[in-house]
């Protein structure tokens, strides 16, 4: 190269443009020609790759004319579908040719560009939503899955203040004799196996049923306030109430319930584990101070008059609250302040559910109120049971919002048969599996006859020796899910 040549003065064949003359000594020289073959060499090699980045560049035009000429000829009807295939296809092939380009000539960098394309076109998906397993506004909308209880191991509670004012007196020997022991055990086979056909019952209509764990209620517990044996987990509907999709655990009032808890919580954190909110309600220390030690009940009469007063053995010491002292019906829930459940309680629940849903205390004359379902049942949109024997003091103001009030017929429980913890009406304690079918007491015949007559089909069962633990087929359940949305039903 002569002075003052610059490298675009050169000629490819090696000949300086100025004079055509050579640029390096030695033009035939071995070593001049082993030069100039190596220079040729490297400058097609140049021109080659020039030519594969222009042919690269053509055929990714070319592609996006082919897609774009393939989805105009798509019919209006398919032309999303047809588009998204075209699309897929000419990518595919675009990326394809030009990965088969990039490896052959081991362009890095392309091949970086093309990889990370690729990155940004991947779909993101979301994960799928499961379904709450926990859906629940009222107590009609049909049922899909249940919790019911067991009566296996079941315990007589120990007599004391709270259990003395919530049981009748002809049963108080019962309790000062066997506290603390197994109920009688041919009587509890009974019970169990009565349950065992009531959950096959309603898996034969289509509900699923959850059980509760076996628990050894016999073993006796210590708190810093109190020392007791444990009862049952016959009763679910005590202890828990579903509100949506909320699983609420009540802070119970008896002692010998302190720990039912324990027998459902595998359930519950299943439920939690697939999307239901749990809540448990604050628990009480039941100390001496949330019960009225000096409770005067020694007749029925006495009862009546102290309930007339709004005097009862659960004092305002701590909140406490039984679920099956309450009813649902969509937006509204109707609860009486009873034996178990006290004010603070019910403020409690008001205050947690607003403002969704409402809380409106209603009342009875009841000498022994404890738990609403065998007293006041609602069983349809505006269509509730309301118990003769124990009239509801506000039932007006549920007339004025067009609602059925039915008076159920007395029940034909025989005088003998047991009742330890509840009363006859365990009749009116019914489950309704939907609007148009209720399961119901195998014996009670007159009341077959009173759903017959509103157009509801009775799916009888016989519970009669699980009734003489304390609850009908209402308090034997809590509904876990029913295929329903949440209404107002009270206006």
């Amino acid at each position: 190269m002569k002075r003052g040549e610059t490298f675009r003065d050169i000629d490819l064949t090696g000949t300086s443009r100025a004079d055509n003359q050579t640029f390096w000594p030695g033009r035939y020289s071995g070593a001049g020609r082993r030069f100039r073959s190596a220079k040729r060499l490297f400058y097609s090699a140049v021109r080659w790759r020039i030519w594969m980045v222009e042919f690269q560049t053509d055929l990714q035009r070319r592609m996006c004319w082919w897609t774009e000429e393939t989805m105009m000829s798509v019919s209006s009807t398919e032309t999303k579908a047809a588009g998204n295939q075209g699309m897929l296809r000419s990518e595919n092939l675009g990326r394809s040719v030009t990965g088969w380009v990039q490896k052959t000539f081991q362009s890095t960098s392309s091949a970086a560009a093309a990889q990370q394309h690729a990155a940004e076109e991947e779909p993101v998906t979301e994960p799928i939503q499961q379904e709450c397993p926990v859906c629940s506004y009222n107590e009609w909308d049909p049922l899909e899955e249940v919790i019911v209880g067991r009566a296996e191991n079941a315990h007589v509670p120990p007599f004391t203040v709270e259990v003395k004012a919530n049981t009748y007196e002809k049963y108080w020997p019962f309790y000062q004799k066997h506290g603390g022991q197994s109920f009688p055990t041919d009587h509890l086979k009974k019970a169990v196996d009565e349950i065992e056909e009531m959950c096959n019952i309603l898996r034969h209509e289509g509900v699923v049923v959850k059980r509760p764990e076996p628990i050894d209620w016999s073993v006796e517990y210590k708190t810093p306030d109190f020392t007791s044996t444990g009862m049952y987990a016959a009763m679910p509907r005590d202890i828990l109430m579903v509100v949506g999709n909320e699983i609420i655990e009540a802070p119970m009032a008896w002692r010998a319930r302190f720990f039912e808890y324990l027998a459902y919580r595998p359930l519950i954190k299943e439920y939690f584990r697939k999307g239901a909110k749990w809540t448990t309600a604050p628990k009480p220390t039941m100390a001496d101070d949330l019960y009225d030690q000096d409770y005067p009940i020694r007749t029925v009469e006495d009862r009546h008059k102290l309930a007339a007063q709004g005097k009862f053995v659960t004092t305002e010491h701590e909140p406490c609250f039984d679920a099956a002292d309450f009813i649902r019906a969509g937006t509204d829930l109707f609860v009486q302040r009873s034996q178990v459940t006290n004010y603070m309680g019910i403020e409690w629940m008001r205050r947690h559910l607003s403002p969704d849903y409402k809380v409106h205390i209603i009342s009875f004359k009841d000498p022994n109120p404890m738990h609403i379902d065998a007293t006041f049942n609602i069983i349809g949109p505006g269509l509730v049971l309301s118990n003769p024997d124990r009239p509801c003091r506000q039932i007006d103001m549920f007339k004025k919002a067009g609602w059925t009030v039915v008076k159920p017929p007395t029940p034909l429980i025989p005088d003998d048969h047991p009742l330890w913890m509840s009363s006859k009406w365990l009749s009116m304690n019914v489950l309704m599996l939907d609007e148009k079918r209720v399961m119901v007491d195998a014996n009670e015949d007159t009341i077959h006859k009173m759903f017959e007559h509103l157009g509801i089909k009775t799916i009888k069962v016989n519970i009669r020796h699980a009734n003489s633990l304390g609850g009908g087929f209402h308090c034997w359940t809590t509904d876990v899910r029913r295929r329903g949305i949440l209404e107002s039903y009270f206006h």
